[in-house]
């Protein structure tokens, strides 16, 4: 059962929690707000953060309390604490090794100790938290590129059995901190999609390839089995959040979507197997929306079969127009990779591979005539995802060298995400945080930023806004307070219809209730 839940509306105690901390108003803020008379605007909240974005307890208390919409760029697996996964690998019985830290079935012999010995503290669960995250991490023999994806490999043990517990963590995460849509990314059907693709071998003919994996039936039975295995995650998501119930957690309020990963290291057959599921999937289930292409870009085999796999979705995506695409690309930097693997790889995603969405794009500068592509990714309205602090981990880019205000200054829509906050150990308001102070961001501009996630979502139905050229409703939903409780009939059968309307109008009233309670004006 899909997570459709509705948006709740932001917790009277945060609110009153926030706003204690912000209080009193800073001068300019106070002189906003007077001026505003009795009806909160942006202009006095944008006066209001301007007054403690050096003061980082309150700048955090307001904006762990700011609705910020979703996050469009999150792998489940990356995105749950170490703290849950080691308890998860206990839980199963699992063995970490106390040398190299790589969780495994039992029987535990030799270096390696059971999982449960890492649930007390001591040092062997620091050591297992460093060796699973980016916890105390300093760079030197090995770099934050090579410890952070080291990581997937040592917890991937851990990992697989309890999506719906995962997930459960992940929701109520989010709900805390005020947002209200997920996409996060998993491999649907791994094992038997990668025996198929192996059987099949690799044509070069993708027509003919697509056939073969589709030839009787046994492409279906995978996408069968992949929804199956969803329910059974959903069902486990639902008794862990009891959802349903007057114990409901948290996390129930959030709406979730799923991209389905296609290994850009592994071989052809298999890359095209795992997008060829991905879009079925996104055809046929309404829980899947999209395909995704993940490993690191800089592994040569990703590098050397960059462009095939961008001619793959050329081929497949006019055959499920149902199905969305967003594509990690451009996570690379010089030094990374040879000076010509960074030109042209953002620009092949969007125009080749038919992106919608890119996840990172920080090596925008070192394409070919970048300000054209720049230009290009504004005109489209192509989103990038933006995970300030995995490119900082990851890529050591963050600051001045950073993109993101160049996207921002050619008109490109962005989006804040986390990546993989459990590996990281931050959270989405970590991120605004980030954002806000690095780049000197109003509550405007963040404002529209958490906008930006809900638009860009591939959340099904039509938009609450006319275009994406500005925040500006559509005329069913003019005349009456954006986000109230009693929107126009016209506007109300627009929100019954589309999901996507629904969470950006309950956004809009959220922003009413928090910036009237930080403000504390009626």
């Amino acid at each position: 059962m899909a997570i459709m839940m509705s948006l709740r509306r932001t917790s009277s105690a945060a609110l009153v929690a926030c706003a204690a901390l912000l209080l009193p108003l800073a001068p300019a803020a106070q002189a906003a707000a007077d001026r505003a008379g009795s009806r909160p605007t942006e202009a006095a909240v944008n006066g209001l953060l301007d007054g403690i974005r050096q003061d980082p307890a309150r700048l955090d208390a307001f904006l762990r309390a700011m609705p910020k919409g979703g996050d469009l760029h999150n792998h489940l697996s990356g995105a749950v604490t170490t703290e849950l996964l080691i308890k998860l690998a206990a839980q199963d019985s699992l063995c970490i090794d106390s040398v190299t830290f790589t969780s495994a079935t039992g029987p535990c012999q030799g270096t390696a100790r059971p999982a449960a010995d890492a649930l007390a503290e001591g040092e062997f669960r620091t050591q297992v938290i460093r060796a699973w995250s980016m916890q105390d991490f300093t760079p030197g023999a090995e770099s934050g590129h090579d410890h952070f994806f080291a990581t997937f490999g040592k917890f991937g043990e851990a990992s697989w059995r309890h999506p719906g517990t995962m997930l459960a963590e992940v929701t109520d995460t989010m709900a805390a901190q005020h947002q209200s849509y997920l996409e996060t990314m998993l491999t649907p059907a791994s094992g038997g999609v990668a025996a198929l693709a192996a059987k099949v071998g690799f044509d070069p003919d993708f027509a003919a390839l697509r056939q073969k994996l589709l030839a009787g039936g046994q492409m279906q039975a995978l996408v069968d089995s992949a929804r199956a295995d969803l329910d059974a995650a959903m069902a486990e998501y639902q008794d862990t959040e009891h959802c349903g119930t007057a114990q409901a957690r948290p996390g129930c309020s959030v709406t979730v979507r799923i991209q389905s990963q296609a290994s850009r290291a592994s071989t052809p057959a298999r890359v095209f197997a795992q997008l060829l599921i991905g879009l079925e999937l996104a055809s046929q289930d309404e829980r899947f929306v999209a395909v995704n292409l993940v490993q690191p870009e800089d592994y040569q085999a990703s590098l050397d079969n960059y462009q095939l796999q961008m001619q793959m979705l050329q081929y497949l995506r006019p055959l499920y127009p149902k199905a969305h695409v967003s594509l990690h690309a451009g996570e690379l930097v010089p030094g990374l990779v040879k000076p010509e693997d960074l030109t042209f790889h953002i620009r092949q995603a969007v125009l080749t591979g038919q992106a919608e969405r890119i996840g990172h794009g920080v090596d925008v500068t070192h394409e070919d005539d970048s300000a054209d592509l720049l230009r290009t990714l504004a005109e489209r309205k192509v989103l990038v995802e933006v995970p300030l602090t995995s490119n900082a981990q990851i890529l050591q880019v963050e600051g001045a060298q950073h993109p993101f205000p160049l996207y921002r200054k050619y008109g490109v829509p962005t989006a804040l995400a986390t990546d993989d906050p459990g590996v990281e150990r931050i959270d989405i308001t970590h991120e605004y945080v980030r954002a806000a102070r690095t780049y000197d961001l109003g509550y405007t501009d963040l404002k529209d930023l958490a906008r930006n996630s809900l638009e860009y979502g591939f959340v099904a139905g039509r938009s609450l806004w006319r275009d994406r050229n500005g925040f500006k409703p559509v005329p069913e939903c003019q005349g009456r307070p954006i986000g109230s409780e009693n929107p126009a009939p016209k506007c109300a059968a627009l929100l019954a219809a589309s999901p996507k309307a629904a969470l950006e109008w309950k956004q809009e009233g959220a922003f009413r209730a928090f910036e009237a309670s930080v403000l504390h004006l009626k």
